[in-house]
């Protein structure tokens, strides 16, 4: 949703995606990190739960004395729910650039 120029998170996983830092992205792999992961296994916990309920999601490995989450998947079989195709589609224009 956009409101005076400022695009809204919409569902979960959109505010999920916008609160973490996009640190890499390969079709078929991202790569997220989150201070707020870092010792926090309840998070961790959350987040595999979470993301691990879709089932176009291979895999979700977490590292919390990093506070990396790296996310890997079927790019045709992902884009096939709509809701994860705007994720990505999000994380590939908002990869931090090196």
């Amino acid at each position: 949703m956009n409101i005076l120029g400022v695009n809204i998170p919409t569902n979960g996983l959109d505010f999920f995606i916008r609160s973490v830092e996009i640190s890499s992205f390969l079709p078929g792999r991202i790569r997220l990190r989150s201070s707020k992961l870092i010792g926090n296994h309840e998070l961790e916990r959350e987040v595999q739960a979470r993301l691990g309920a879709f089932s176009e999601i291979k895999s979700v490995d977490t590292n919390t004395a990093t506070g990396s989450i790296l996310i890997k998947y079927e790019p045709e079989i992902l884009r096939q729910n709509s809701e994860l195709k705007k994720a990505e589609e999000y994380i590939m224009t908002h990869v931090r650039r090196k």
